[in-house]
């Protein structure tokens, strides 16, 4: 079992580290006090791969594995956290697409996805649908050629600015079973968004509602078949959570590292906040539990990458630790930073606010601890302990 990463995944960190802070980190400041949409810097990112990470190579992606990609994520969450998770989502929808498109969508779209030209935005919540993924009520009726799509979406990151919509909608009956999964051009008659979301954090991508009013695509943008939704939503919900966990170890990273600069830089009582042990002892235990953090996102990745039978719950496990240890050592960092911390002109104030909604997406951590402790009890899943 070694836990060291090999000479790919390590050359694959220096180059999202470089890329981060080149790119990400000199403006991540700026883009949040404007709400900017950097769409340009993800097509930069595009240009390295970074939007088709896990994508199959046979279709223009990197065919790289979750735990190869959660490395990189961690790197370039370091340097901007809203635009790295944007990426994540990108790359989920971008899989979908080129993992289960018929060959007429991914003819036409893949490459353009693959390569960041155009970006893709994943729209599974609806106003009464969150982590009940199996309530959903977006319909989709197939008339001849076509599925008319009639309902709305809510807190869709990359409305009105990306491309393609990956679409949970219903096909069939009630409850799972009906579900399935439409591509959707973002510019399709019939498409309407909502404004975009004034938010606590992740400023740097816009959030809209997305209301779908009789909406036509073509039955070759079906993603498999009828019925196979609910299925794709919940291996990406698995995916998602690691990439979700991945950004809160990276920020919570670059929070560290300034607190760390921070207490060799500034004295009180005529020496630095260094010397204090209480201090000492704050620093000991960010780091440590962060450390945790990053191993079991990482072994969760790994257990998604061999189809583990226990993945679910250790992606849930993952994500339910990660994203509160990552706010904890951001609201630690702030605090060190003393009233410093609370203003624009340094990063922990931003760092806390991006990390908080981590703590919600891709399942509140509640509903993680119900998937979690179901799984536990059931009489099958000895192997999780």
């Amino acid at each position: 079992m070694d836990f060291n990463l090999n000479e790919d995944q390590r050359q694959f960190a220096d180059l999202a580290q470089q890329f981060a802070a080149e790119e990400l980190a000199p403006f991540a400041a700026k883009w949040d006090e404007e709400h900017h949409f950097p769409k340009d810097v993800i097509q930069k990112a595009g240009e390295l791969g970074f939007c088709s990470l896990y994508s199959p190579e046979s279709e223009g992606g990197m065919g790289l594995s979750r735990l190869d990609s959660s490395i990189i994520f961690e790197q370039l969450s370091m340097g901007c956290t809203a635009t790295t998770a944007m990426l994540t989502i990108h790359n989920m929808a971008t899989w979908m697409i080129t993992s289960f498109g018929s060959e007429v969508l991914r003819q036409e779209w893949s490459e353009s996805l693959t390569t960041g030209e155009k970006l893709a935005s994943y729209c599974l919540t609806e106003p009464g649908a969150g982590s009940d993924a199996a309530s959903l009520q977006t319909k989709a009726v197939r008339e001849g050629d076509e599925y008319v799509i009639s309902g709305s979406k809510v807190f869709i990151s990359g409305a009105g600015a990306t491309e393609m919509l990956v679409v949970m909608c219903r096909t069939g009956e009630a409850g799972p079973k009906g579900i399935s999964a439409i591509a959707v051009p973002a510019d399709a008659a019939g498409v309407i968004y909502g404004k975009a979301e004034d938010k606590m954090g992740w400023n740097a991508q816009p959030t809209r509602q997305i209301t779908f009013e009789n909406v036509r695509v073509p039955v070759a943008y079906l993603l498999g078949e009828e019925g196979q939704g609910f299925t794709f939503a919940m291996k990406g919900l698995d995916g998602g959570r690691i990439n979700i966990a991945t950004c809160s170890i990276g920020t919570a990273q670059a929070a560290l590292e300034r607190a760390t600069e921070y207490m060799n830089e500034r004295k009180q009582f005529g020496k630095p906040l260094a010397a204090f042990q209480a201090l000492q002892f704050k620093l000991a235990d960010m780091a440590t539990e962060l450390v945790a953090a990053r191993q079991l996102v990482r072994l969760a990745a790994f257990k998604l990458d061999v189809q583990d039978p226990e993945a679910t719950a250790y992606c849930a496990m993952a994500k339910r630790f990660a994203t509160d240890i990552g706010f904890k050592v951001c609201d630690e960092a702030l605090q060190i930073h003393g009233g410093y911390g609370y203003i624009r002109e340094y990063p922990l104030e931003r760092h806390m606010r991006d990390v908080r909604v981590h703590q919600i997406l891709e399942g509140t951590n509640e509903i993680m601890r119900l998937i979690i402790s179901r799984r536990l009890l059931d009489e099958n899943a000895a192997a999780i302990l």
